[in-house]
């Protein structure tokens, strides 16, 4: 079976991700992949702007990327921006500086292409049984929300009140304050409404997260149980009586007691607090005994579209 490389860029409004595959046809497998948390949209995000530092720290990473890609000798690149790129108004001037400077081409993609992308993802990882889902995955710049089953999607929608947005907006004290949270959980009443509306009609009787914030939420879980992540797991079971218990924990602490947290990585430790915020107001709507963790998300689903020839990077 004829096999070829490919590189998948995520940038995130956080974290860069890159991706190094071999494809062959009906799967892959890792070559590398390596996340950095370059923070695009601090600094800037809340006033639709990328800053000037943190297009520094970009243009380091996507060289160290672009390095590496050449190493491995791959010419197939998919390279993709989300919310802090795509809201910024300096953001097409990022794009074409890239491009110039070092041989990326960016695609912009919308909101609704990443929720598809997110939902191919998901569903690569095996983490979509018989139910009807509500799967969501939380960048810092937006969240994405799919409701559907393995074999379809009956609704997805991004919304733009990621972890840095919310970070900007309500955690001013740390340990965060109780009216903060009461501040953001009303806030996401209001900006969720559509989704409400979405679960009441579909009902989703499952809860799917993705990547990011829940791959560390079962970090501390499994480090808490004293128990190792398999490799080549992709799936894994949050007990909402434990994602609970996380969350009062985190609630509690400032950044530096976070970060002594078995499981917590620094990459997370700021926004962590406001992420799970939006998951325990998203449990009062779908009510489940435990979460499914899909350890793939976005780039996997880039992947998906690589495989089947959806996209040609």
């Amino acid at each position: 079976m004829s096999t070829r490389k490919a590189a998948v860029i995520d940038m995130g409004t956080n974290t860069f991700h890159l991706l190094l595959v071999e494809l062959n046809g009906v799967g892959f497998r890792t070559i590398y992949k390596e996340k950095i948390p370059v923070k695009l949209g601090q600094g800037g995000i809340s006033q639709n702007q990328l800053a000037e530092d943190a297009q520094k720290r970009a243009f380091h990473t996507l060289k160290h990327f672009k390095n590496l890609i050449d190493g491995e000798g791959i010419d197939q690149v998919f390279a993709f921006a989300t919310s802090a790129v795509r809201n910024a108004e300096n953001g097409p001037a990022f794009v074409q500086k890239v491009k110039e400077d070092i041989g990326i081409e960016i695609h912009v993609i919308s909101g609704e292409e990443e929720a598809q992308l997110i939902y191919e993802g998901i569903n690569l990882s095996g983490s979509l049984n018989g139910h009807v889902n509500l799967m969501m995955d939380i960048g810092g710049g937006s969240v994405e929300f799919i409701i559907g089953t393995s074999t379809e999607v009956f609704w997805k929608r991004s919304f733009e009140i990621g972890g840095q947005r919310l970070l900007d907006a309500f955690h001013y004290h740390d340990p965060i304050l109780p009216e903060e949270v009461e501040k953001l959980e009303s806030y996401c009443g209001e900006k969720l409404q559509p989704l409400l509306e979405a679960i009441e009609k579909y009902k989703p009787t499952s809860l799917v997260g993705a990547s990011g914030t829940f791959d560390t939420l079962t970090d501390i879980y499994y480090e808490s149980m004293l128990q190792c992540k398999l490799t080549g797991q992709h799936v894994f079971e949050l007990p909402t009586s434990e994602f609970q218990r996380i969350f009062t924990l985190l609630k509690s602490k400032n950044r530096e007691e976070r970060l002594k947290i078995p499981g917590m990585i620094a990459m997370r430790v700021d926004m962590i607090v406001v992420a799970s915020c939006l998951i325990e107001f998203i449990l009062r709507y779908v009510p489940v005994n435990s979460m499914i963790c899909s350890h793939y998300s976005l780039k996997e689903g880039a992947v998906s579209r690589l495989l089947t020839g959806k996209v040609t990077a």
